[in-house]
Formats: structure tokens, sequence, C-alpha cells
């Protein structure tokens, strides 16, 4: 799966990258989603959502990695960057999750001996 999460990856924009460096973040992307998938259930279970989820948590950590999120514009001569004040850092990895809702436990907050 991590070949086809590479791939993904590669399409949507992450060209140009160590190969070593992506096959991690790859491999560390279903890793994560791997532990969080419902029992029973397989990453081929998930129909197209897997590897998309995967490819979008890698380049979401590599975006992060690179201190890219919230670029705008940069330019080379007289050299000059812009920056977004709203950062979107994350909205990868939300938009990730939000797909394979679905397919995931339910880890979220419990109440506990709280009358109603």
């Amino acid at each position: 799966m991590t070949e086809q999460v590479m791939e993904l990856v590669q399409a949507l924009g992450g060209v140009g990258q160590g190969e070593d460096v992506l096959r991690t973040l790859c491999a560390n992307a279903c890793q994560m989603l791997d532990r969080r998938l419902r029992d029973g259930l397989t990453p081929e279970d998930c129909e197209g959502a897997y590897p998309l989820a995967a490819a979008w948590l890698a380049m979401d950590w590599l975006r992060g990695g690179q201190g890219l999120e919230g670029i705008t514009s940069l330019s080379a001569g007289d050299i000059s960057v812009r920056r977004d004040g709203a950062s979107d850092g994350g909205k990868l990895s939300e938009r990730a999750m939000e797909l394979m809702a679905p397919f995931l436990r339910d880890d979220g907050f419990v109440f506990r001996g709280v009358r109603g």
C-alpha cells in the first residue's frame, strides 16, 4: 500500500522530494491509519479513501517539515517571500481523517458518570 500512496503523493505535488523521505512519510501515514482502523477492517476495505487519506497525511507532514505552510508567493530576484497570515497547516490531515471517519474506530471523548 505504501507504493500506491507514494505514487499519489508524487501525482499530487510531491515530485522532487527524496524517495527515502517520501517512503518514510508514506509508510508512517499508513501505519497511523492501520492502528486506527475499526476491528476487522483492512486498508482494502476502505475503497479508495485509504490511499488518498494516507497521501494527504504524508503531504501535510512534508509541507510542515519544510516550513511551507501559508506561503502564497516566492520570488527569486531580490528574494521575496509572501506568507498568508492564516496558515492552512494541518488542513490536509484534517481532511484525511474526515475522509477515513467511516472506517476508523471512534476514539473521541466519552462522558462517564454524567447523569442525563
